[in-house]
């Protein structure tokens, strides 16, 4: 997997992996024939952009060392203490009594339980750059979700299910 980051590294290999795909596809249909990519190493295909694309994204959804989907909901093995309070405090459906801002602190947010709430297809921040992930709440750089994972990845699963 890429590394930029220690906080929420997903956001930028999701982000880099969709500017990869749709420089790829740039590239695939250039006026007058395919183009390359000019590097100092040699010529790099379209298709070469996109399959490394790919890669990340087959990383993201569980093919990584910890066997994990960093997309909740996704795969038989995802994270279950996402740090999100709509998903780590009970439904009102289930207790309709108010939960304030301190008392979900205190209450809910340090339970060792998984949430009572799976918010799916929410991207956590992922793992570390060892490519371990400890499903811990209190950890935001790796167990946070947030729209800016989720959104660019919406256009690389767009451009896979095209194919």
């Amino acid at each position: 997997m890429l590394w930029f980051q220690p906080f929420d590294n997903l956001q930028d290999v999701v982000s880099s992996s969709f500017l990869l795909t749709v420089y790829s596809d740039y590239l695939a249909t250039a006026t007058g024939g395919p183009k390359m990519l000019s590097c100092h190493a040699g010529q790099v295909q379209p298709q070469e952009l996109f399959s490394f694309a790919r890669s990340q994204v087959d990383y993201i959804l569980g093919n990584n060392p910890m066997y994990t989907s960093y997309m909740v909901g996704f795969g038989p093995k995802f994270p279950g203490k996402v740090h999100h309070r709509g998903a780590s405090i009970v439904s009102v459906k289930k207790d309709p009594t108010p939960v304030g801002c301190q008392q979900g602190f205190v209450d809910w947010f340090n339970r060792d339980a998984p949430n009572p709430n799976v918010i799916d297809g929410a991207i956590v921040g992922g793992p570390d750059e060892n490519d371990w992930y400890d499903d811990t709440r209190n950890s935001a750089p790796h167990a946070e979700a947030s729209s800016y994972n989720t959104a660019p990845l919406v256009g690389v699963l767009a451009k896979l299910a095209s194919m």
